[in-house]
């Protein structure tokens, strides 16, 4: 992916205005995404966003597995490109020997197992709306 498409993204997630209001700081999020450059530039941009959470990224899911088992989030998001390859019915880069060929429904019943039933997912193929959703996971007012 380019850098073009990369900052047309991050604008879109930037769209949702001022996201000033509510402190989310003691509270977790795991984005689980497939672009380590989009994660990277999202883990900057959104936290303050987000009142200040604390964010985990993975972009492989050795790494997703791994902090499923010895972490507990408040909220498990999979980034809006995760989220286009699986309504494409395409394999979500990043997958492990597990993993391989899983859909978003069979990702979603894992991080129930791990993380316990009333774990908030998060999920949007759109990034405009991924500040939106979030907020509202983490209890925070809307922007």
């Amino acid at each position: 992916m380019g850098d073009v498409a990369r900052d047309r993204m991050m604008g879109e997630i930037a769209s949702a205005g001022d996201c000033s209001a509510g402190d989310a700081s003691g509270k977790s999020i795991l984005i689980r995404g497939c672009d380590p450059v989009m994660a990277e530039r999202a883990g900057k941009m959104l936290p303050p966003m987000l009142g200040n959470v604390k964010m985990t990224s993975a972009t492989s899911d050795d790494v997703f597995l791994k902090l499923l088992e010895t972490e507990k989030f408040h909220v498990v998001t999979f980034a809006p490109g995760a989220c286009r390859y699986d309504a494409a019915k395409q394999p979500i880069p990043g997958g492990n020997d597990t993993t391989a060929g899983w859909t978003l429904e069979q990702y979603r019943a894992l991080v129930r197992e791990k993380q316990g039933e009333a774990i908030a997912i998060v999920e949007s193929t759109e990034e405009r709306q991924m500040v939106p959703l979030l907020r509202a996971a983490l209890g925070l007012p809307p922007a």
